[in-house]
């Protein structure tokens, strides 16, 4: 649409092949230097449909917040095992036409219906939307064809997805990297972090995607040449932090914080996530260290579990200072690691504050220009639709001081 106000709610119908739809709700943005005294939001990912209900989803949809930003996983491509709680339609998606019956099957949950209905979404993808591991060119399964599976899952993303006409996909390329502020008080930074990627370093034999290897068995994760971004992206973040702003949101797919299941100085280290290009997250703190860019917070998803962390330009250096904070929410209900193997991992990484992969749910925020106020949610039941959903933690973030802190 064209030609709306800012900074005001609207409500809306479709009319389509004699049908009509149930009228949603959106809200336009304030101008760009307009004083804003506050924005509330929620973060998600991970929603895979075999895996558990939407309670979350119901849940969020009764909050009064003014965005919904989804981080990635907003379907899952596979085909569902045997005994699933409700089972994927179809096979593994691969074509066009698969693509989009996963989504049609995904949008006719009621409970995602409605959180779709009640606000409007700032989205990214991150490799269930395609592939699992995918990077740049390359599935997991190393498979010949995946330029034009990759161009079929994007333009089915595209037609489902709340992006504009001129975001529709070339062939396998579609752009999704942008800037977005919200009057004078935050800049959202929405990366893509699957399409520009170098391959994962050390994958196993005859395969493509993650890994876990301790450092000594791969040079590849401290090669300074390697970008989880890509060059070009790099240097658009680089260039568009906002150093009058409060606030400088990240709006990026994974954990960003280093973790180690051993030692840090052996690892071993996953190498999907930031810490498989752990240079490119050097890069990416040491700007914001050295502009002193204001109240970066960095958002995520992917790992199925609720992280609050302290984020440093250099994790080997004792004396790197507290640069950002994160708020990495857990899934939908997409299932996580065993509560057990996160807390033993724990003491290797200090700087994680909260570290839960036992709970399914989001996050939910309120900032001002002094503060971001952060509620971490916990879905009591994953396989009841009606389940109660709680607050599991509180955080603050101060705006002229990094690093979070419980509340």
């Amino acid at each position: 649409p064209r030609g709306l106000a800012s900074d005001r709610w609207y409500w809306y119908r479709f009319h389509a092949l004699g049908q009509r739809s149930a009228t949603g709700r959106t809200r336009t943005s304030p101008e760009e230097d307009a004083t804003a005294t506050s924005l509330r939001f929620a973060i998600a990912s991970c929603q895979r449909y075999d895996a558990g209900h939407f309670a979350a989803w119901r849940h969020l949809a009764g909050l009064p917040l003014d965005l919904v930003v989804f981080l990635g996983d907003y379907i899952y491509e596979y085909a569902s095992p045997p005994g699933a709680l409700r089972a994927h339609e179809g096979p593994l998606t691969r074509t066009l036409e698969q693509y989009r019956a996963r989504y049609a099957q995904y949008k006719r949950d009621p409970a995602l219906q409605a959180a779709h209905a009640a606000f409007p979404w700032l989205t990214v993808w991150d490799d269930h939307e395609v592939d699992n591991d995918y990077a740049n060119l390359q599935g997991q399964s190393l498979q010949d064809d995946f330029a034009a599976q990759r161009a079929a899952a994007y333009q089915a993303y595209w037609e489902h997805m709340p992006f504009p006409k001129a975001a529709r996909p070339k062939g396998p390329d579609m752009r999704i990297y942008d800037r977005h502020d919200w009057g004078r008080l935050a800049r959202i930074h929405a990366l893509d972090d699957r399409q520009y990627r170098d391959p994962q370093g050390c994958p196993r034999p005859g395969r493509g995607g993650s890994n876990t290897v301790k450092l000594k068995d791969c040079p590849a994760l401290l090669d300074p040449k390697r970008s989880l971004l890509g060059d070009a992206q790099e240097r658009l973040l680089a260039e568009g932090w906002d150093l009058q702003r409060p606030w400088n949101l990240l709006a990026q797919q994974t954990l960003m914080a280093r973790f180690a299941w051993g030692p840090p100085a052996e690892g071993p280290y996953w190498t999907d996530g930031w810490d498989g290009y752990a240079p490119s997250r050097n890069r990416l703190l040491q700007t914001v260290r050295d502009r002193r860019v204001p109240g970066v917070v960095a958002l995520g998803g992917d790992v199925h579990a609720h992280y609050v962390a302290e984020l440093k330009a250099d994790y080997d250096d004792d004396k790197s200072p507290v640069v950002a904070s994160e708020f990495c929410g857990t899934s939908i209900s997409s299932r996580g690691l065993a509560q057990e193997r996160i807390a033993a991992a724990q003491p290797h990484n200090p700087h994680l504050l909260h570290a839960r992969g036992d709970q399914r749910g989001y996050v939910a925020f309120e900032l001002n220009e002094r503060a971001l106020q952060a509620r971490l949610m916990a879905v009591a039941q994953p396989d009841d639709p009606a389940s109660a959903v709680n607050v599991a933690a509180r955080y603050v973030v101060e705006a002229a001081r990094p690093g979070p802190r419980p509340a």
